[in-house]
């Protein structure tokens, strides 16, 4: 298909970007990467009168150390992350996650902002988001708020995003002394959507393991936690018993939704796969 006709502003401030979003509401959509909009703009699921380009404001890019959290502008791309030392030595579950966005031309072009605030329940950044317990900055005319990342996805492509916000940076607490973290994802070709991911990360002290968290995507309308799974692995050594109680834990916790090709039973299998190999990961 073709998309429909717009008119297209190259922001020069983010003042005049809450200036265009006021004035537009919900006529008006912002563009950074384009990989999702230009999609939905050619499937005509989107028909916007006015796209506003936010590619020229350098505030919204950068990797930087703030104190104790690793700040991530929302125009950084997902090439970007794949290639720096900082995310390597600070946030490796985000370096471990990139290969597996899309391809490289995808990931030369995608924003970290855009795939966070586009919230889709298939993609790795919000999952990865959910493990580390990170914090979303949200700008508008008025200022700046913070969302944990807990409560940033709200449903399908759902955030807690206003119409008057965009989304600025996240911030992410810095890798902790003893912890390990890992991401994997099943998919039937690499660059596909993921059937099932699982972002992981914990704390391994006197061969146990402690404070896990189990972020997982493709499963439900959102990246979902396993609380209740989290709270049986903590403090105890991963042997087999404990992997075995984890995984009946997992199968009676989650509840995926079928696709078009693979229902819930096999999700929650590949779910039970994925932390099984990412405790082994933690604990190796």
């Amino acid at each position: 298909m073709k998309a429909p006709s717009f008119d297209v502003v190259r922001a020069a401030s983010l003042p005049q970007v809450f200036d265009l979003m006021r004035q537009h509401g919900d006529g008006a959509r912002l563009l950074a990467g384009g990989q999702t909009l230009m999609a939905t703009l050619n499937m005509r699921l989107s028909e916007p009168a006015l796209l506003i380009d936010i590619n020229a404001l350098a505030e919204l890019r950068g990797i930087a150390v703030a104190g104790k959290l690793l700040r991530i502008g929302a125009l950084t791309t997902h090439t970007e992350i794949e290639a720096s030392a900082l995310v390597a030595q600070h946030a490796p579950l985000l370096a471990q996650a990139a290969p597996h966005i899309a391809h490289r031309a995808i990931r030369n072009l995608g924003t970290f902002g855009g795939s966070l605030a586009y919230a889709d329940p298939a993609a790795e950044w919000p999952a990865c988001v959910l493990a580390l317990d990170a914090t979303l900055v949200l700008r508008s005319a008025t200022g700046e708020r913070k969302v944990a990342a807990r409560d940033f996805f709200q449903g399908l492509y759902t955030t807690a995003l206003r119409p008057d916000e965009l989304l600025a940076a996240c911030e992410v607490p810095l890798l902790a002394p003893d912890e390990r973290q890992s991401f994997d994802e099943l998919a039937r070709r690499h660059g596909d959507y993921a059937i099932a991911g699982l972002a992981a990360r914990a704390l391994w002290r006197g061969g146990k393991l402690s404070d896990v968290k189990l972020a997982f995507l493709g499963l439900e309308d959102r990246p979902v936690r396993a609380p209740r799974t989290e709270a049986l692995l903590h403090g105890k050594a991963p042997d087999d018993a404990l992997l075995a109680d984890a995984e009946r834990a997992l199968r009676a916790e989650l509840q995926p939704m079928g696709d078009l090709t693979n229902g819930p039973d096999t999700k929650r299998q590949l779910a039970a796969v994925l932390m099984k190999r990412a405790l082994r990961r933690l604990s190796a």
